[in-house]
Protein backbone atom coordinates (compact mmCIF):
# COMPACT_ATOMS: atom_id res chain seq x y z
CA UNK A 1 0.00 0.00 0.00
CA UNK A 2 2.64 2.33 0.34
CA UNK A 3 2.22 3.63 -3.54
CA UNK A 4 -1.45 4.12 -3.30
CA UNK A 5 -3.23 6.45 -0.42
CA UNK A 6 -5.22 5.99 2.32
CA UNK A 7 -8.85 6.12 1.72
CA UNK A 8 -9.79 6.35 5.51
CA UNK A 9 -12.14 8.86 6.33
CA UNK A 10 -13.20 8.93 2.60
CA UNK A 11 -16.35 9.03 1.15
CA UNK A 12 -17.07 6.44 -1.97
CA UNK A 13 -19.58 7.69 -4.25
CA UNK A 14 -20.63 4.93 -6.16
CA UNK A 15 -20.78 5.80 -10.03
CA UNK A 16 -24.11 6.26 -11.65
CA UNK A 17 -23.07 3.09 -14.00
CA UNK A 18 -23.03 0.67 -10.63
CA UNK A 19 -25.76 -1.66 -10.94
CA UNK A 20 -25.15 -3.96 -8.27
CA UNK A 21 -28.40 -3.37 -6.13
CA UNK A 22 -26.20 -3.17 -3.03
CA UNK A 23 -24.07 -0.61 -3.55
CA UNK A 24 -25.84 1.63 -6.53
CA UNK A 25 -26.46 4.99 -5.35
CA UNK A 26 -24.62 4.84 -2.37
CA UNK A 27 -22.48 7.16 -0.67
CA UNK A 28 -19.71 4.72 1.68
CA UNK A 29 -18.21 6.07 4.48
CA UNK A 30 -14.37 4.39 4.41
CA UNK A 31 -13.75 3.92 8.19
CA UNK A 32 -10.20 1.69 7.72
CA UNK A 33 -7.79 1.18 4.58
CA UNK A 34 -4.77 -0.23 4.91
CA UNK A 35 -2.51 -3.28 3.08
CA UNK A 36 -5.41 -6.15 3.71
CA UNK A 37 -8.16 -4.18 2.38
CA UNK A 38 -10.83 -1.63 3.16
CA UNK A 39 -14.20 -1.48 5.31
CA UNK A 40 -17.05 1.27 5.00
CA UNK A 41 -20.14 1.94 6.07
CA UNK A 42 -23.44 2.77 3.86
CA UNK A 43 -24.67 6.47 5.18
CA UNK A 44 -27.33 6.74 2.60
CA UNK A 45 -29.21 3.23 2.62
CA UNK A 46 -31.94 3.66 5.74
CA UNK A 47 -34.02 0.43 6.69
CA UNK A 48 -37.35 0.19 8.02
CA UNK A 49 -36.16 -0.28 11.33
CA UNK A 50 -35.78 2.39 14.18
CA UNK A 51 -33.51 2.81 17.27
CA UNK A 52 -36.23 2.05 19.35
CA UNK A 53 -37.22 -1.34 18.21
CA UNK A 54 -33.35 -2.49 18.36
CA UNK A 55 -33.32 -1.24 21.75
CA UNK A 56 -36.40 -3.12 22.49
CA UNK A 57 -34.70 -6.24 21.34
CA UNK A 58 -31.44 -5.67 23.43
CA UNK A 59 -33.98 -4.99 26.32
CA UNK A 60 -32.38 -1.27 26.59
CA UNK A 61 -34.28 1.05 27.83
CA UNK A 62 -34.82 4.66 26.27
CA UNK A 63 -35.82 7.43 28.63
CA UNK A 64 -35.82 9.98 25.41
CA UNK A 65 -38.43 9.28 23.07
CA UNK A 66 -36.59 11.44 20.69
CA UNK A 67 -34.07 8.21 20.62
CA UNK A 68 -36.90 5.82 19.27
CA UNK A 69 -37.30 7.61 15.92
CA UNK A 70 -33.23 7.57 14.69
CA UNK A 71 -33.36 5.19 12.00
CA UNK A 72 -31.34 2.65 11.42
CA UNK A 73 -29.00 2.53 8.19
CA UNK A 74 -27.94 -0.95 5.97
CA UNK A 75 -24.55 -0.08 6.40
CA UNK A 76 -23.37 -2.95 3.79
CA UNK A 77 -24.12 -6.74 2.72
CA UNK A 78 -21.49 -7.86 5.34
CA UNK A 79 -22.58 -9.02 8.53
CA UNK A 80 -25.92 -7.42 8.99
CA UNK A 81 -26.42 -9.00 12.48
CA UNK A 82 -23.33 -6.83 13.54
CA UNK A 83 -24.21 -2.82 14.58
CA UNK A 84 -22.01 -0.22 13.79
CA UNK A 85 -21.99 3.33 15.18
CA UNK A 86 -20.65 6.39 13.48
CA UNK A 87 -20.77 9.24 15.81
CA UNK A 88 -18.83 12.96 16.42
CA UNK A 89 -17.29 14.04 19.81
CA UNK A 90 -14.28 13.04 21.67
CA UNK A 91 -16.19 10.89 24.43
CA UNK A 92 -15.08 7.01 23.41
CA UNK A 93 -16.80 3.30 24.97
CA UNK A 94 -15.83 -0.02 24.96
CA UNK A 95 -14.84 -0.70 21.66
CA UNK A 96 -14.51 2.93 19.79
CA UNK A 97 -11.89 3.75 16.71
CA UNK A 98 -11.33 7.52 15.81
CA UNK A 99 -10.99 7.96 12.86
CA UNK A 100 -10.86 11.36 12.57
CA UNK A 101 -10.69 14.14 14.87
CA UNK A 102 -14.50 14.14 15.02
CA UNK A 103 -15.69 11.22 13.96
CA UNK A 104 -15.14 7.96 15.56
CA UNK A 105 -16.56 4.41 15.10
CA UNK A 106 -17.88 2.22 17.86
CA UNK A 107 -19.53 -1.27 18.27
CA UNK A 108 -19.94 -2.21 21.49
CA UNK A 109 -23.02 -2.47 23.35
CA UNK A 110 -22.46 0.88 25.98
CA UNK A 111 -22.87 3.33 23.16
CA UNK A 112 -26.53 2.51 22.61
CA UNK A 113 -27.23 2.70 26.11
CA UNK A 114 -25.55 6.10 26.76
CA UNK A 115 -27.53 7.48 23.65
CA UNK A 116 -30.91 5.96 24.95
CA UNK A 117 -30.44 7.43 28.25
CA UNK A 118 -29.40 10.73 26.57
CA UNK A 119 -25.51 10.70 27.72
CA UNK A 120 -24.77 9.47 23.80
CA UNK A 121 -22.95 11.42 20.89
CA UNK A 122 -24.39 14.82 19.68
CA UNK A 123 -24.13 13.07 15.88
CA UNK A 124 -25.23 9.59 15.35
CA UNK A 125 -25.26 7.57 12.23
CA UNK A 126 -26.38 3.96 13.23
CA UNK A 127 -26.13 0.80 10.82
CA UNK A 128 -26.33 -2.66 10.30
CA UNK A 129 -23.74 -4.81 8.21
CA UNK A 130 -20.51 -3.10 6.65
CA UNK A 131 -19.02 -3.27 3.24
CA UNK A 132 -15.53 -4.76 2.58
CA UNK A 133 -12.96 -4.75 0.14
CA UNK A 134 -10.08 -7.80 -0.09
CA UNK A 135 -6.68 -6.06 -0.34
CA UNK A 136 -6.25 -4.38 -3.68
CA UNK A 137 -9.95 -4.54 -4.54
CA UNK A 138 -10.95 -0.74 -3.92
CA UNK A 139 -7.98 0.77 -5.69
CA UNK A 140 -8.70 -1.82 -8.62
CA UNK A 141 -12.40 -0.58 -8.68
CA UNK A 142 -11.57 3.00 -8.90
CA UNK A 143 -9.31 2.25 -11.16
CA UNK A 144 -12.38 1.09 -13.74
CA UNK A 145 -14.62 3.60 -12.83
CA UNK A 146 -16.84 2.14 -10.11
CA UNK A 147 -16.46 4.49 -7.61
CA UNK A 148 -15.20 8.53 -7.34
CA UNK A 149 -13.58 8.87 -3.70
CA UNK A 150 -13.61 12.26 -2.10
CA UNK A 151 -12.49 13.65 1.67
CA UNK A 152 -15.76 12.94 3.98
CA UNK A 153 -17.72 15.60 5.30
CA UNK A 154 -19.20 15.38 8.94
CA UNK A 155 -21.85 17.39 7.74
CA UNK A 156 -22.89 14.63 4.57
CA UNK A 157 -22.56 12.19 7.13
CA UNK A 158 -24.86 13.82 10.04
CA UNK A 159 -26.77 16.25 8.67
CA UNK A 160 -27.93 16.30 5.25
CA UNK A 161 -30.96 14.65 4.20
CA UNK A 162 -30.61 10.55 3.09
CA UNK A 163 -32.11 10.95 -0.10
CA UNK A 164 -29.34 13.55 -0.97
CA UNK A 165 -26.05 12.76 0.51
CA UNK A 166 -25.06 10.75 -2.77
CA UNK A 167 -25.56 14.13 -4.52
CA UNK A 168 -24.19 16.06 -1.77
CA UNK A 169 -21.15 13.84 -1.73
CA UNK A 170 -20.35 14.06 -5.20
CA UNK A 171 -20.89 18.11 -4.54
CA UNK A 172 -17.74 18.14 -2.47
CA UNK A 173 -16.01 17.56 -5.55
CA UNK A 174 -17.80 19.62 -7.49
CA UNK A 175 -19.56 17.21 -9.80
CA UNK A 176 -22.80 17.29 -10.48
CA UNK A 177 -24.23 13.74 -10.51
CA UNK A 178 -26.74 14.08 -12.91
CA UNK A 179 -24.55 15.25 -15.51
CA UNK A 180 -22.24 12.13 -15.71
CA UNK A 181 -22.46 8.93 -17.65
CA UNK A 182 -23.59 6.01 -17.04
CA UNK A 183 -20.97 4.24 -19.20
CA UNK A 184 -16.55 5.01 -19.18
CA UNK A 185 -15.39 6.11 -22.29
CA UNK A 186 -11.22 5.96 -22.29
CA UNK A 187 -8.82 8.45 -24.47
Amino acid sequence: MQSTKSLTNQFLIAMPGLEDPNFSRTVTYICEHNEQGAMGIIVNRPINIRLGEMLDQLEISSIHTDTRNIPIYLGGPVQTDRGFVIHSGHQTWDSTLQIAPEINITTSRDILEAIAQGRGPTYVLIALGYAGWLSGQIEEEIGTNTWLSSPASANVLFSIPTEQRWQAAAQGLGIDMGFLSVTAGHA
